[in-house]
């Protein structure tokens, strides 16, 4: 493993500040695209979206909870995915594993939950064998496939006016879902990385491909690493799925 020169004090602080510099730039530049996504115009919703919640049927309004802003996670945990029953999609397991403490979204006007196809049953077991306290509600309709997520996870967000009409104003998915997940932004300021194969790392460092070291948190003892969806499909073109190296 080709390591970087080891210096003095001075020498460290100066290449510190030499990235702090390029750090700043980022960071204004993370600053600007948050300006302009203020900016996006608002696409009206007119369907009444209905989802099953642990206390019965609520609409897309309810989800709400009373708030300006709704952040809705579209997770893939459910029949079909992962080792179901036991668990669901890996990765979407990794994200349900970082949600925050809410209380600091909510103080700011704004709900957040997760939705999937899993019943509620399903999810309440889930929750509890995987420790995720957030709001999880059912999809029964057709809000995935005219969001944006009926075949891949991702992430909308949605404001309501004075009159409680909807409007989406915003959509990420793909590797923007990943702002979302402490473990890859610590990972990142470390001297190995991420430790995955696509990252620009001197020869030597220990890489492997992503998306097969990742496992459910109650997993991680027995884990065999394996590409848990598969490689894409040639005839898609909006499979989202990297190939394998």
């Amino acid at each position: 493993m080709r390591t970087p020169p080891v210096v003095s004090e001075q020498e460290w602080m100066d290449a510190w500040q030499e990235m702090l510099i390029k750090e700043k730039e980022v960071m204004r530049a993370r600053d600007a695209l948050a300006a302009q996504r203020r900016r996006m115009p608002w696409l009206a919703v007119h369907r009444d979206y209905e989802f099953d919640g642990p206390d019965g049927r609520v609409n897309l309004l309810d989800l709400f909870d009373g708030r300006r802003q709704l952040i809705i996670y579209r997770a893939f945990i459910e029949e079909g995915t992962g080792d179901w029953p036991a668990h669901g999609c890996p990765g979407c397991s990794l994200m349900a594993d970082h949600v925050p403490n809410l209380a600091h979204l909510n103080a700011r006007d704004t709900t957040f939950v997760y939705v999937s196809r899993a019943s509620q049953a399903d999810l309440e077991r889930m929750k509890a064998k995987m420790g995720w306290r957030h709001p999880w509600y059912t999809i029964t309709d057709g809000f995935d496939a005219d969001f944006g997520v009926r075949d891949w996870h991702g992430t909308n967000a949605f404001i309501r006016d004075d009159e409680n009409r909807i409007y989406r104003t915003y959509f990420v998915n793909g590797r923007g879902d990943e702002t979302f997940v402490n473990t890859w932004n610590l990972l990142d300021i470390t001297a190995l990385g991420r430790q995955e194969n696509w990252e620009d790392s001197p020869p030597g460092y220990p890489q492997d491909p992503p998306y097969e070291w990742w496992t459910w948190n109650d997993s991680y003892a027995e884990h065999r690493p394996w590409r848990w969806f598969g490689d894409p499909d040639p005839d898609d073109p909006d499979d989202q799925r990297p190939p394998h190296p």
